[in-house]
């Protein structure tokens, strides 16, 4: 298929990358504007021309929308007079549903809309899709995209969308997030950061193969309430509400009544 790319960032060019090596062919790429640096290096990629986003559509079978979030109606409504017939038009954001391409649904019905949603980390264009799920909607011409260039498809409904997402975030992002506090904890211990490494790459692995319940260890789960009282004493006050959100949310995973943790943990 002949391809428009609608926001040359990471994640559209990560997709659009696995569409060539699939066999299909990126034929022009629209930015923020035409003269973007990030347009013009995806274009100069691709071999392909630089357009207006109104016209993105013009002489495309597919064309993805890579745009943040809050662009996509605005981006789908720019571009749907353009369109080809029988096109396929698919945004890759996970916190929307079909609905955020309404625009084109309600002026063209001879087009085709979907959503595909990778469920990868992506910090630079190069990151490999190859294995990663993806949450998908639309037709089963979406369905099968996404398979054909690696990806695990499974389907989320526009009204879980949402959720899907932050789970995705709290999955990837939140974990990044808490890792940046055993950073500074070790420091502050004068342990070295990597020591913690295999420690932490258990800890996931197993939440996955044995589930989180029964990977739980350490002081909640045994219900040592003095050496999580020693901890929140020991740590900086500004590290303090972290640790104790996600000690409560290992009470919780725990399934006990505990009321001397909880009063420890506020």
């Amino acid at each position: 298929m002949d391809i428009a790319l609608v926001g040359p960032g990471r994640a559209g060019t990560a997709v659009a990358l696995a569409c060539v090596a699939a066999g299909h062919r990126v034929v022009a790429v629209a930015g923020r504007t035409p003269d973007a640096e990030s347009t013009r290096i995806a274009a100069a990629r691709f071999e392909a021309r630089v357009v207006p986003v109104q016209f993105a559509g013009r002489g495309a079978r597919l064309v993805l929308i890579a745009t943040p979030d809050d662009a996509i109606e605005a981006t789908a409504a720019a571009l749907a007079q353009s369109l080809e017939p029988e096109a396929l038009v698919v945004h890759l954001s996970g916190s929307h549903g079909l609905a955020a391409l309404a625009s084109i649904t309600a002026t063209r019905s001879d087009v085709a809309v979907g959503a595909v949603h990778p469920l990868q980390t992506l910090p630079s264009p190069d990151s490999s899709l190859a294995g990663a799920w993806a949450a998908v909607a639309g037709p089963a011409e979406v369905t099968d995209l996404a398979a054909t260039i690696g990806l695990r498809p499974f389907t989320v409904d526009d009204a879980c969308r949402a959720t899907y997402h932050a789970a995705a975030v709290v999955a990837s992002n939140h974990v990044v997030a808490l890792i940046g506090q055993v950073e500074r904890l070790a420091s502050a211990a004068g342990a070295p950061f990597e020591a913690f490494e295999p420690l932490a790459t258990a800890a996931l692995q197993n939440s996955f193969a044995q589930g989180p319940k029964a990977a739980l260890t350490g002081p909640v789960a045994r219900g040592d309430v003095e050496t999580v009282r020693r901890h929140l004493a020991s740590i900086p006050s500004d590290e303090q509400a972290a640790y104790r959100a996600l000690a409560s949310a290992a009470q919780r995973l725990t399934g006990r009544d505990a009321s001397e943790p909880s009063e420890v943990l506020g």
